[in-house]
């Protein structure tokens, strides 16, 4: 199995080089001509692709990692538009989401990065990726007189809001309390999460009335937000808009002291009260999946092997050490382990059987500072991962003649040994290296996906 990497950075440093090469700037394209395509495909394959994929299809080597999913630009379906439910955008809706990023996600914003008319050659190159640009026409909405600002407007907006039923997925406060939906998925069965309607800095559509009367006017296509053109009349939409605008709540750098003592208060006790969400959070904020999941040579996550373990460090002279299924599985995971054997594992570096980890790669000395609601957390959301069928080897380790050589070498040599890091040798991947794969990125992505299949229960 060809080795992911030969140099002493670990696994993570190369997957977030490969990951943020899109924060770089691209120097020469602003010094060739506007008209030529290859501007904006040279722009897209350096920034866009390690999200989005080579061929357009949300496929790239970060996307398994990220949430949401990056976009998937050959089914010619945008969340945010100016157009009709089903419509293609129009290009000032591809420019503005490419220059101004989307808030609270993995998506940047361009302007800063790329200068000039080489935003609009991107904007002209994802537009291959989709036949329906050639095909259709974009349908934009059309806006009617919007209504003020005023305190009729959100009383009426309120009711609006009771009407259409907003609050069983964004909740009676707009924040989520009490919805009835909170697990929810997009067109490509990807985990989605409705919207805090309270913290308009969040809101990727923008945060206006305009902004946000476009969006129910148009719905966010590939997500369970619909349109409600028909469902309701343009001045409702108004008032609703309206009144989202009324709701929302004081962000913490205009805040006081008491009232920041406040609100952490007020989200320790929502932790507290819904442990699996709170642990989800910790879980994804931590990036467990980076490394505790199952990856090809192109350093790209097998689809479905989240948590599921299997990436290998070579750690010479300590040994090889494969991470572990962190899944709900009986036999390979975790489901037979107890809370608290799982804590001491986390943060205290010990396993089931008393085997002392290293410190490294797992940071279990750093986790070893959360709080006890936290570790409880992390534990109760585990035990919610549906369990993957993948069993890990036990570290291999080197003699004690290899490993006493290995120290001197390092400590009295003063040699800089590499630490590779490549995916668990495994009988598929034996028979079939996806680095030897002649079909180039669909085949290979092809690969991922029926390599997901296997894993799953």
């Amino acid at each position: 199995m060809k080795l992911f990497s030969k140099t002493t950075c670990s696994f993570l440093a190369v997957w977030m080089w490969s990951a943020l090469s899109a924060l770089a700037i691209t120097a020469p394209a602003d010094k060739q001509t506007a008209s030529d395509p290859a501007v904006g495909k040279a722009i897209y394959e350096a920034h866009c692709a390690p999200c989005h994929g080579t061929d357009g299809k949300g496929n790239g080597l970060a996307s398994a990692l990220l949430n949401p999913r990056p976009r998937n630009f050959t089914s010619g379906m945008f969340k945010f538009r100016s157009t009709e439910s089903g419509s293609l955008p129009t290009d000032d809706d591809l420019m503005a989401t490419t220059k101004n990023g989307l808030h609270g996600t993995s998506m940047p914003d361009w302007a800063p990065f790329i200068k000039g008319d080489s935003l609009k050659e991107v904007v002209n190159y994802l537009k291959t990726f989709s036949p329906r640009f050639q095909r259709d026409k974009p349908r934009p909405v059309h806006i009617g007189t919007p209504v003020a600002y005023s305190a009729a407007s959100i009383a009426a907006g309120k009711k609006v809001y009771a009407k259409l039923q907003c609050a069983d997925c964004h909740g009676t406060d707009g924040a989520g309390t009490g919805a009835v939906a909170k697990d929810f998925q997009d067109e490509w069965n990807f985990e989605t999460n409705a919207v805090n309607l309270t913290e308009p800095w969040t809101f990727r559509g923008g945060a206006t009335a305009r902004d946000i009367y476009l969006r129910f006017r148009t719905g966010v296509d590939g997500t369970p937000m619909p349109s409600y053109a028909g469902a309701t009349s343009d001045k409702e939409m108004w008032n609703l808009a309206n009144y989202i605008v009324s709701i929302a709540r004081k962000p913490v750098w205009k805040m006081n002291e008491n009232e920041v003592k406040e609100f952490y208060t007020k989200l320790d006790a929502q932790a507290k009260a819904d442990p699996v969400q709170r642990g989800k959070y910790l879980v994804r904020t931590i990036g467990c999946a980076g490394c505790h999941s199952r990856y090809t040579e192109d350093l790209s996550i097998v689809e479905g092997s989240q948590l599921s373990g299997g990436l290998t460090f070579d750690l010479y002279p300590f040994g090889k050490y494969v991470t572990r299924n962190l899944t709900s599985d009986k036999e390979t995971g975790l489901g037979n382990w107890t809370d608290q054997e799982i804590k001491r594992a986390f943060t205290q570096g010990i396993s089931r059987d008393g085997r002392k980890f290293l410190p490294f790669p797992m940071p279990w000395g750093s986790f070893a500072a959360l709080k006890e609601d936290d570790q409880n957390a992390i534990v109760a959301y585990l035990r919610t991962v549906s369990p993957v069928h993948h069993e890990i080897p036990d570290p291999d380790k080197l003699n004690i003649f290899a490993y006493l050589w290995g120290k001197f070498r390092m400590l009295i040599l003063k040699e800089q040994i590499p630490t590779p890091v490549y995916p668990m040798k495994e009988a598929e991947d034996q028979q079939k290296p996806v680095s030897q794969n002649p079909s180039g990125v669909e085949k290979n992505f092809a690969v991922r996906v029926d390599r997901a299949k296997e894993v799953r229960p």
